[in-house]
């Protein structure tokens, strides 16, 4: 990651005061980063990061769903810091539910800080690195962002959207410097999967007992998770600060198992659609 000498990395990271944005956020100020950390609640920020040293910190109150608060706070960030180099998308929450118990409600609300908001923020903040000729967009995926379970297709259906964005994105802005990497973790402890952070659908159904177990099950899980958010978070640093990152990066050994089957299931599939698919072409081509 390149920025100027004069001053820190400034950092913009979403989903701040939680889990992996909070370990993210108190990691970097640990660094002697510039950091600008949106959050719902500043207050409840300020209380997570007690006891350490927030010179650097800007602590911004947004609605990622709101383009002009967006561009707000990425605009006082630059005018605070000086600029802006490093944009973390990591605002999310869980969904557990059918896809036929999801309310319209519930889908917009999810796309809104799933797909929206990080278009919100990416409008905001890059052109100012164009202008800079450079920076690192961090988007923080999932690795069901490349793989389903039933009972996720709400949350898999935001997570594999801003998939296609992020990549169509790292193409587009190559040429002007930017760098930009997908992070895709398993589970990890932080309380991704407690109430606070797991929506449950307004209207079960009965007719899907396996998804009530499985909610059952999830919810018994906090503690015993693979994934080191703590880990993850150095992670996220290593790959700005090393450059050299995959778009898709990977974190967890059950992230790895779960790409490595579902890389297998789709070449399968791929082979069993192969004669049918060879069949729809112009008879002339």
């Amino acid at each position: 990651m390149t920025h100027p000498t004069n001053r820190p990395a400034t950092w913009f990271v979403t989903g701040a005061s939680r889990g992996l944005g909070l370990e993210l956020v108190t990691q970097l100020l640990r660094r002697g980063d510039n950091v600008a950390a949106t959050t719902r609640s500043a207050e409840r920020l300020q209380t997570a990061l007690v006891g350490a040293d927030t010179t650097n910190l800007l602590p911004l109150e947004v609605s990622l769903a709101d383009e002009q608060d967006v561009r707000a706070a990425v605009t006082a960030t630059e005018e605070r810091f000086g600029g802006l180099d490093v944009v973390v998308n990591n605002a999310g929450y869980g969904f557990l539910a059918a896809v036929e118990e999801v309310t319209d409600a519930e889908a917009r609300k999810m796309f809104d800080v799933q797909i929206f908001g990080v278009w919100n923020v990416l409008r905001a903040a890059l052109p100012g690195m164009r202008a800079r000729g450079g920076g690192h967009i961090i988007n923080v995926s999932s690795i069901l962002g490349l793989t389903t379970f039933p009972g996720w297709g709400l949350y898999c259906a935001g997570k594999f959207a801003l998939e296609g964005l992020t990549e169509s994105l790292a193409a587009e802005v190559a040429a002007h410097g930017i760098a930009v990497n997908l992070i895709e973790p398993g589970y990890m402890r932080t309380d991704f999967l407690r109430p606070t952070s797991l929506g449950l659908p307004e209207n079960a159904i009965d007719a899907y007992p396996a998804i009530r177990d499985m909610t059952g099950a999830h919810q018994a899980m906090p503690g015993t998770q693979l994934g080191d958010p703590v880990r993850a978070a150095s992670a996220i640093i290593t790959v700005v600060t090393a450059g050299d990152a995959p778009l898709h990066q990977l974190l967890g050994s059950d992230s790895l198992e779960f790409a490595d089957t579902r890389l297998h299931t789709l070449r399968a599939e791929f082979d069993a659609a192969r004669v049918l698919a060879m069949t729809s072409d112009h008879a002339e081509s």
